[in-house]
């Protein structure tokens, strides 16, 4: 059976989860997004045994080609990586979830390359950090891209997304998600519907369960270390 300690790694994170959801103070439902980049599709169809359904790859086209392999699968393809423009094309209406729209003219490239009346949905990427190399709108210019997103009919604004520094430091980790979801807060406040934040990564997934997240993106701790 290919990865089996997957089972019993999921329900010590989805403890994980209510301990530190606790500690919060929230109780809202939190989804797991089994990052399964650079695995072959093995570790899909084991995600889908243990009980998840949400599938999160990084790369488009790594993507598209693992779907083709697994047209079965009741999988929610979720894309977590960085889009280029060029590929947007390739995106709209493969995944249930682009995590990484941070800019205009590539919300009106996805926009563009929808049809009929489908909608793709989306999450807006901050960059929470502060770090030059980090993907993500700068939060100066974040309303700015909502209303953008909110005018294009044929995209569905679901919420926004971060990624902490890479570090053990947990107040830089926490520094990072709390200035999203106060974010989050302030432009729900001005009128944008903005349910889901997505932050939290296998190191740092506790730290951002405590400051609201509603989706955690988990690779390494459920599936080992990536392939190279």
């Amino acid at each position: 059976m290919d990865f089996p300690g997957l089972a019993s790694r999921l329900a010590m994170v989805q403890d994980r989860i209510l301990q530190h959801q606790a500690k919060g103070g929230w109780t809202h439902p939190v989804r797991i997004v089994a990052v399964t980049k650079t695995h072959g599709p093995e570790a899909i169809r084991a995600a889908l045994a243990a009980g998840l359904q949400d599938i999160g790859e990084n790369r488009v086209q790594e993507a598209l080609a693992k779907q083709e392999l697994l047209p079965e699968v009741a999988a929610r393809w979720h894309l977590i990586g960085t889009l280029q423009r060029n590929k947007a094309r390739h995106a709209v209406g493969r995944f249930a979830l682009i995590h990484s729209v941070d800019r205009v003219d590539l919300a009106d490239e996805l926009a563009r390359r929808v049809t009929g009346s489908a909608r793709q949905a989306v999450l807006v990427e901050v960059n929470c950090s502060g770090e030059s190399q980090k993907g993500g709108v700068e939060p100066a210019s974040l309303e700015a891209l909502l209303a953008r997103i909110v005018s294009l009919p044929a995209l569905e604004l679901r919420g926004l997304m971060t990624m902490a520094a890479l570090t053990i430091d947990e107040s830089a980790q926490r520094a990072a998600f709390s200035r999203l979801r106060s974010e989050r807060d302030r432009l729900q406040a001005a009128g944008y519907a903005l349910p889901e934040l997505s932050m939290g990564m296998s190191g740092d997934f506790p730290v951002a369960v405590e400051e609201g997240a509603t989706m955690v993106r988990l690779g390494t701790l459920l599936f080992g270390e990536r392939q190279p």
